[in-house]
């Protein structure tokens, strides 16, 4: 697997459910409020990974839908095709060029990772430290400290913009690199069909996991 694929997997394990509320209120307090104010969501995103000097080594697009609890669907469009979905009981994803399918239980896949922030539990705080540091870009900021060492993020950076939309989630791993999510186009609460969330691997590939 190519270190853009390993990365893809790791990052996409960590990271899946992203959407704005609109309520006035700190960054932090907009966090704890998102568990109840989202159920569903669609977007287009942009993932870029800088290394500790903040040069490019990595970029991809694509779009991004999810449904509580425990759903979600991203496709990479761009460099590689790849299709992430949680179906509530299983992480799968599908790399097209490789033809292969990469299957685990969705509690293991996620772990304690930043998508404990965002993947639905109202006790954030168990596992973040929570702290807003103010207004940048004329954007409001919010970083989360992990209170465990079992991630490989160091600290997640959280922006949101004036109709307290998530815009920007940023990650910062033990390796110096920063990996950082934009958000556009987005949706709050659409109807989803059920099918977005199902998936089966395509006659052929080759499946490798649980």
């Amino acid at each position: 697997m190519s270190d853009f694929r390993f990365r893809v997997l790791r990052f996409v394990s960590f990271v899946f459910f992203i959407l704005p509320f609109a309520v006035h209120a700190a960054a932090s307090d907009k966090l704890k409020l998102f568990a109840t104010a989202t159920h569903s969501a669609q977007a287009n995103f942009t993932q870029e990974l800088l290394d500790k000097n903040g040069k490019r080594i990595q970029f991809a697009s694509g779009k991004m839908q999810f449904e509580r609890p425990g759903k979600f669907r991203w496709e990479y469009q761009k460099p590689y095709e790849q299709i992430i979905v949680g179906d509530g009981n299983k992480f799968w994803l599908y790399d097209a060029d490789l033809n292969q399918v990469t299957v685990k239980k969705l509690d293991t896949a996620l772990g304690s990772s930043p998508a404990a922030l965002l993947s639905g539990s109202n006790d954030i705080e168990r596992g973040f430290n929570l702290s807003d540091i103010g207004m940048k870009d004329d954007l409001d900021w919010l970083q989360a400290l992990p209170i465990t060492a079992d991630t490989s993020f160091t600290k997640i950076l959280m922006a949101f913009n004036a109709k307290s939309e998530l815009v920007i989630m940023e990650m910062h791993d033990t390796f110096g690199h920063r990996t950082i999510l934009r958000f556009s186009e987005l949706k709050n609460n659409p109807s989803l069909s059920s099918q977005v969330f199902k998936f089966v691997p395509p006659r052929g590939a080759d499946v490798l996991g649980e």
